[in-house]
């Protein structure tokens, strides 16, 4: 059951950043096209900031699904098991509660912008894309719940925390 959901989230986020990437790309190209033609666009800083900072969000959710975020497996390899196994337990207390202040901040910020907009574009509030803040946190920590019990099997086997093989995905 837990592989599943981890599996239909994968390919969520996955579809969620090819999307976001191909949105960034054409905003980029069109806002290059039209400065050579010696006009702007008036909403390209505001924009292609707001789908970058989408980008990162949900493209970290997918990361920490993954288990490719930046960790420090070394360190906890080096470490004899029964530690090991305490600082796995540590280590994923400190990201999860890092990550759920951040959603419970990230809501209180939209409360805040309530009745803002965007300067280039009134008509989109600031709320819509602030939204990544909580929305992206939660995110990241359902991804460190779903791939935590591979991780738990590879520190206690002494094998790195990252992506399961093709052997362990069946």
């Amino acid at each position: 059951m837990l592989n599943g959901a981890r599996v239909r989230l994968q390919w969520l986020l996955e579809w969620l950043v090819v999307v976001l990437v191909g949105t960034l790309v054409v905003i980029v190209v069109l806002a290059v096209i039209y400065r050579k033609l010696g006009a702007s666009l008036s909403w390209y800083d505001e924009v292609a900031s707001v789908l970058l900072a989408w980008l990162t969000y949900y493209g970290a959710a997918l990361a920490a699904l993954k288990r490719a975020h930046i960790g420090f497996p070394g360190l906890v390899y080096a470490v004899p098991l029964p530690y090991r196994m305490a600082l796995v337990v540590v280590a994923e207390a400190f990201v999860i509660g890092f990550f759920l202040i951040l959603a419970w901040q990230g809501y209180a910020v939209l409360v805040v912008l309530e009745g803002d907009a965007l300067v280039s574009l009134p008509e989109v509030p600031t709320r819509l894309t602030q939204s990544v803040i909580p929305i992206g946190a939660v995110l990241f920590v359902v991804a460190e719940l779903l791939s935590l019990p591979q991780a738990w099997r590879r520190a206690r086997a002494g094998g790195l925390i990252a992506e399961p093989t093709a052997e362990e995905r069946r």
